[in-house]
């Protein structure tokens, strides 16, 4: 998985599409209607096989709307989680910088005692090296 910014980029990117397939659903069948007096439907030439508008029955029409908006909301929804999981949005600006300055010295300290444990391991090799000089061999 990706960092937190390419995961809302993600998002966001299947949410746009999530809009335009709800866009064509409903565009493609819905049920031609006047809706006012001076509507009219528009008679588009069309290839003998092709439609325009492929019309669904009302209940399945209106329970496949219900599944794309909460698909749509479930999708927003995953967004805002994904914003508050961002760093740095309860902190201002002082206090990130205060936490920055507080790991460089704990990476200095770490830094020393590495250094240390360095300095250390080469003693004990050479007085390890030492004792296995002065042993003589049979």
């Amino acid at each position: 998985m990706g960092d937190r910014l390419t995961q809302l980029q993600d998002a966001v990117d299947q949410l746009a599409q999530q809009f335009v397939a709800c866009l064509y659903y409903i565009n493609r069948h819905h049920n031609l209607e006047v809706l006012g007096p001076g509507d009219q439907i528009r008679d588009v030439k069309q290839e003998p096989d092709q439609q325009e508008v492929d019309p669904h029955p009302d209940d399945v029409f209106k329970a496949a709307q219900v599944e794309l908006a909460q698909d749509l909301i479930t999708k927003e929804q995953q967004i805002e989680l994904l914003i508050t999981l961002l760093p740095g949005l309860e902190n201002s600006e002082q206090d990130q910088e205060r936490n920055i300055k507080e790991l460089e010295e704990e990476l200095k300290v770490a830094e020393a005692q590495r250094q240390e444990a360095i300095k250390e391991k080469e003693d004990t090799m050479a007085k390890l090296d030492a004792v296995i000089r002065a042993v003589g061999r049979p």
